[in-house]
């Protein structure tokens, strides 16, 4: 090993890849005709999303606790996760009969604290926020001598998460370029790593795009700097990727062996949340969807056949109303306007008549005497409408102002 480490060998990954395959599924990898058409070459959707837990962790996980000796499988491991690594270590752990303990912040989603337990793990829950949920499990491994799990910054987590990038070359061989999503860097460093030596081996070339959310978005200022370094997290639904600080082990990796960095927006991350279900019919979390997001938001240039991983699908369904409601804003098929009505009868009625005249569906309607600003004589209405994208949005926008109303947008939080 040189003084940086900077991944696994192909031999290396390719034995991972025989241990990871007693309990990690080969996910489909299927064409996204939309997508191609957006993005201007061929575009592949590799599934991780219908991976076992719900999410590609289960490949590091399973891999750096199959790499545990018999003393230490005794005593137990133990990880600090609000999701997709929880699941990963729970599972992992059931399957080769080791205790596991997994810390969660108090306030984690309900489906994900009852999936990590129902894979048998003992999910305490520890604070407000994830730091100190991962102090808490720090804590536990000292006074325990449990194994910690980190999520990614481990050479058996990167290895095992690098054997997606050969199953995806064996997939499509002829893959040109790799969209894959950043957090801590376990996965794009393990996929890139992988891809470009086998590319390598081929005597051809192959990029890698790496994409994080903007509000979390630690390898732009760290790649430029040329060293890892913090950057204050502000709040974005991409959870899964809501990392301060690349990881020592995975940034040097990243570094050498990722073509790109782009960034999305948590509108962008919506709109790939609906695409992904009404186009490919699958369900991601946000995180999960930020490859597909770059291609939306037209971070990617186009060349030669693409590959965008869906990393996870582990999505809270109170959750998945807010971002479909918001990516449905994003996409203007969602319109919410306030209008100042006089109060009188009659009014209702005639709004909606306007809006029929329009073809814009009204599927909500708040009206009230108690708002700020409002006259005596008035009333506030809050009307939310089916729109068929930006021109009929506008169309819509533009008829009301033409019969005599003043309609302003309010924005879905």
């Amino acid at each position: 090993m040189t003084d940086t480490y900077l991944g696994p060998s192909i031999d290396e990954i390719e034995q991972a890849r025989e241990v990871v395959g007693a309990v990690a599924h080969v996910t489909p990898l299927e064409v996204s005709g939309f997508l191609g058409d957006v993005l201007g070459a061929p575009v592949y959707l590799k599934a991780e999303n219908l991976q076992r837990t719900g999410a590609y962790k289960i490949r590091g996980a399973y891999y750096r606790l199959s790499r545990l000796s018999p003393e230490e499988r005794e005593r137990g491991v133990v990880a600090a996760s609000a999701g997709n690594h929880a699941q990963g270590v729970a599972l992992a752990a059931q399957q080769l009969g080791i205790a596991a303990t997994i810390f969660m912040p108090r306030g984690v989603a309900l489906p994900k604290l009852q999936a990590t337990r129902g894979y048998g793990a003992d999910a305490v829950l520890h604070g407000p926020t994830f730091t100190e949920t991962l102090e808490g499990a720090i804590e536990f491994a000292a006074a325990t001598g449990a194994v910690f799990i980190p999520p990614y910054d481990h050479e058996d987590i990167i290895t095992g998460q690098a054997t997606l990038g050969l199953e995806i070359l064996d997939q499509l061989p002829a893959a040109q370029t790799i969209i894959v999503p950043i957090g801590g860097g376990g996965l794009a460093s393990g996929v890139a790593r992988a891809a470009k030596l086998r590319a390598e081996a081929e005597g051809r070339s192959i990029r890698i795009i790496g994409v994080q959310a903007e509000n979390a978005a630690s390898f732009p200022p760290s790649l430029a700097a040329g060293e890892p370094v913090t950057k204050p997290l502000e709040p974005t639904i991409a959870d899964g990727i809501a990392v301060a600080r690349p990881g020592d082990l995975t940034f040097p990796i990243i570094q050498a062996y990722v073509d790109e960095v782009v960034t999305v927006t948590d509108d962008d991350l919506a709109r790939a949340l609906l695409v992904l279900l009404e186009r490919a019919k699958l369900v991601a979390e946000p995180a999960g969807a930020a490859s597909v997001a770059a291609i939306l938001a037209g971070k990617i240039a186009p060349a030669g056949p693409t590959v965008a991983i869906v990393s996870g699908g582990n999505i809270d369904p109170l959750l998945m109303q807010r971002v479909i409601a918001h990516g449905l804003e994003a996409s203007d098929r969602y319109l919410t306007l306030r209008i100042m009505l006089p109060d009188r009868p009659g009014q209702l009625a005639t709004i909606a008549d306007t809006l029929a005249e329009a073809n814009a569906n009204v599927i909500e309607v708040m009206h009230t005497r108690h708002h700020s600003g409002l006259q005596i004589s008035q009333v506030a209405l809050d009307i939310s409408v089916e729109t068929r994208g930006s021109e009929h949005r506008a169309s819509v926008i533009r008829h009301l102002r033409e019969v005599g109303y003043d309609p302003k947008v309010v924005i879905v939080d």
